[in-house]
């Protein structure tokens, strides 16, 4: 994969919660569930610069919602995957799943 279609682990995981979240995924949802699945702290700034550099890339598609009583009369922006961004995440897929076939077995692996 050439370095400008390669997605970063983080860049995948953003895209996938996006995804999964569907018509719900706004930067308050995306880092719930990001730190939820991951049990890790992510900022609200860094949430936000790779949200930007996702919709940069094209792989994300931000829109502008109406003021909305729930966000304190504030616009509030949602994100989508954007068709290349689900053509980048089916290459990334496809890339690990060649990479873990050569995996012995884990399980049973004793170093």
């Amino acid at each position: 994969m050439p370095p400008s279609t390669q997605l970063s682990r983080a860049d995948e995981i953003l895209m996938i919660v996006i995804f999964v979240l569907g018509i719900d995924a706004f930067s308050t949802t995306i880092r719930q569930e990001v730190m939820r699945r991951s049990k890790k702290k992510i900022s609200v700034g860094s949430l936000w610069v790779s949200l930007d550099q996702l919709a940069k890339r094209d792989y994300i598609r931000k829109r502008t919602s109406d003021a909305e009583e729930k966000s304190g009369g504030r616009p509030r922006v949602y994100y989508s995957v954007t068709p290349k961004g689900i053509q980048a995440l089916k290459r990334t897929r496809r890339f690990q799943e060649r990479l873990w076939k050569s995996v012995p077995d884990l399980d049973t692996y004793e170093a």
